[in-house]
């Protein structure tokens, strides 16, 4: 157990208004919610889960070394009888609670990010200048829905200085209740862009269910969003309205108060030149894109906002480094050479997909390379998606790439518009295209591979990683 326990057993009991069962442990050293990757100390919660009930894994948690799990009291008697045990009610509602006595404790900066696209990024981003700053606590992956929210918050140790925490939704009235729990003194909203358009009635819709997230805001509070978005007036009015008096933007936007000056793009790094509330700063940014370029204004806007040193900031966005499956770069080993894998495959919609598309022209290739695309349904559009399917021509084109792979019936429609020099192979799963993808790598090539998770594009990252085992990917580029 770590010197300073996360919580002790009494406290937990109490916030969650639970029932002690058994011999407790005085505290426990972390939370969680899967049985396999527990550590020793840690309390379990027995969540249940949309294909799995946790409580069919209290046993092997315990085994495991947990020194409590959190049981709902329906399936008490499930367990030995001297079983170390809190029970409440319902044991998400338990979290929920855990989870306010958390935010209650903290002394801390908190900040929530949300947006279409970018919203993990973002967050790394933020604990990598942040963490360079102070005691820093952030979302684990992309834990950002009803349960992931939640979780984060009650696993927030009481001494952090800064908080960050990721909140999603593919729904309306998804965002308000998890923002209530972070209480942010900062919000970002990075873009809103038309995703999971099988749900909302249009782009503006999407910016009202994202404005969720303002409600939240502590009094005294600032906002953070994007003015060259075509959502940010929308966006800005409605912060107005619930008493929202800093509103920051971000962008290329001569107005923007963290406004993009001047950016040069390399093929796995960038030089940011911006002003940021004022001041003037250059730095070196770990990740490609034009995408990550505005991001990175988002980045040190929220972190000045709370209190963090601009200078130190900015010096710290040369460390970041792509989340898994979000532009993470494998050098694979070729007979003859290496070539570049650039995996994007943890989803997708029509705005990263452009972005992904950009960075991937921009990568570099060997003599007698090419850049291929590997792409998979984006899921979720719609009515318009054979038409954002299809668009996606543009971005092939404007980027040079020489080579799609397109696999699943909504990604038939980019199929059918590229222009036949352009088509590497079609098939109607991952599954059925991955030994097409891997027998098309030669060296000197570099191939992203993108989709919606659903597409379940992973597979092909997996077959080339094991048919090329190679390693992580770095730019050497002097910036």
């Amino acid at each position: 157990m770590s010197a300073t326990p996360l919580w002790t057993s009494s406290a937990m009991a109490e916030a969650m208004r639970a029932s002690i069962n058994g011999a407790l442990p005085q505290a426990v050293s972390g939370l969680s919610i899967d049985s396999r990757t527990i550590a020793p100390g840690e309390a379990y919660f027995a969540i249940k889960g949309d294909v799995h009930d946790g409580h069919d894994f209290v046993v092997a948690a315990l085994k495991a070394g947990a020194g409590l799990a959190v049981v709902e009291a329906a399936q008490r008697e499930k367990f030995a009888s001297d079983a170390p045990l809190l029970v409440v009610d319902d044991v998400l509602a338990g979290l929920v609670d855990l989870s306010r006595a958390a935010r209650a404790r903290l002394d801390a900066q908190v900040i929530a990010v949300t947006g279409s696209v970018g919203k993990t990024s973002t967050k790394e981003a933020l604990r990598r200048v942040l963490g360079a700053q102070g005691q820093t606590h952030a979302s684990a992956a992309s834990f950002n829905n009803h349960w992931g929210v939640p979780l984060s918050l009650a696993r927030c140790p009481a001494t952090v200085r800064f908080a960050i925490f990721e909140i999603g939704m593919n729904h309306s009235g998804e965002i308000e209740p998890l923002v209530k729990l972070v209480r942010p003194q900062v919000a970002v909203i990075t873009t809103v862009e038309p995703v999971h358009l099988e749900f909302f009635a249009g782009i503006e819709a999407i910016a009202d269910a994202k404005a969720e997230i303002f409600a939240g805001v502590e009094p005294g509070g600032a906002v953070v969003l994007n003015r060259d978005n075509s959502q940010f007036a929308r966006l800005q009015r409605r912060a107005k309205k619930l008493g929202i008096s800093r509103i920051v933007s971000f962008g290329a936007d001569e107005k923007s108060d963290a406004r993009l000056l001047e950016v040069s793009l390399h093929s796995a790094c960038s030089a940011v030149h911006a002003n940021i509330l004022g001041h003037d700063v250059t730095y070196k940014l770990g990740m490609p894109g034009r995408h990550m370029a505005m991001n990175s204004l988002a980045v040190l806007a929220a972190a000045s906002l709370a209190g963090a040193d601009l200078a130190l900031a900015a010096l710290s966005l040369s460390q970041i480094e792509p989340a898994a499956g979000r532009g993470v770069r494998r050098a694979l080993e070729l007979a003859n050479g290496e070539a570049t894998l650039i995996d994007e495959s943890y989803n997708a919609n029509p705005a990263s997909m452009a972005a992904a598309l950009n960075v991937l022209g921009q990568a570099a290739v060997g003599p007698h390379g090419r850049r291929i695309a590997v792409l998979g349904d984006m899921l979720e559009l719609g009515p318009t998606s054979p038409a954002l399917h299809r668009g996606l021509n543009e971005a092939v084109k404007a980027n040079h790439i020489d080579l799609v792979y397109c696999c699943g019936p909504l990604m038939r429609n980019l199929w059918d518009a590229l222009s036949t020099g352009k088509r590497g192979g079609y098939a109607e799963s991952a599954a059925d295209l991955e030994a097409q993808a891997v027998a098309a790598i030669r060296a000197g090539d570099a191939i992203m591979i993108k989709g919606s998770l659903g597409s379940k594009m992973k597979t092909i990252v997996d077959a080339l990683e094991k048919r090329f085992p190679g390693k992580t990917a770095h730019d050497e580029a002097a910036v």
